[in-house]
């Protein structure tokens, strides 16, 4: 873990919030409906204040080898596994959660972490900011099961009876301090 906190650190000067000098047209990472929304959908998401969009791109071209999106969610008490689910205020209908909607990876730069890279950013970004605003978990929906098995690699747990897996705040806390 500690080498890929150093990655990083190599990296996260070139992770920054898209906007309009970043090539997207360019951007494939196999899976249309991930290519479609950096393409067409994500410089309105981010007018709109839906999700903030994070890429990783090559500071001369910024040309995107790959980002993340990051926004509100809540997640009905309901849902939570059962031991997770006594330990929280049964007061609340539904838990604050920060969705990490979307993380691709340029087909040309599969294979060389950098899908880790964007991931632990994403995770020390969320951890961050829930010391300011509140947030539970980290909240993924993967679109299909070979990122349902990346996450799996990194301690997320399946919420029951949903496509939908989690990470607790409290589980980045250990790993980032």
């Amino acid at each position: 873990m500690i080498i890929m906190l150093l990655s990083l650190a190599q990296y996260r000067t070139m992770i920054e919030l898209l906007d309009k000098k970043h090539n997207r047209i360019q951007f494939d990472c196999g899976k249309e409906l991930l290519n479609n929304y950096l393409k067409t959908h994500a410089g309105q998401d981010i007018k709109r204040k839906l999700s903030a969009c994070f890429v990783l791109a090559d500071k001369e071209t910024y040309f995107i080898q790959g980002y993340y999106t990051l926004s509100n969610n809540s997640i009905p008490l309901s849902c939570f596994p059962e031991p997770i689910k006594r330990k929280l205020p049964q007061s609340y209908n539904c838990i604050p959660t920060t969705l990490l909607g979307r993380l691709a990876v340029d087909k040309n730069f599969k294979g060389k972490g950098l899908g880790k890279i964007l991931l632990i950013d994403a995770l020390r970004r969320s951890y961050e900011l829930s010391k300011e605003i509140g947030s539970f978990a980290v909240v993924v929906d993967p679109i299909d099961r070979e990122a349902e098995l990346f996450y799996e690699r990194y301690d997320f747990i399946k919420l029951p009876d949903s496509e939908k897996m989690f990470i607790a705040i409290k589980t980045l806390k250990e790993l980032f301090e």
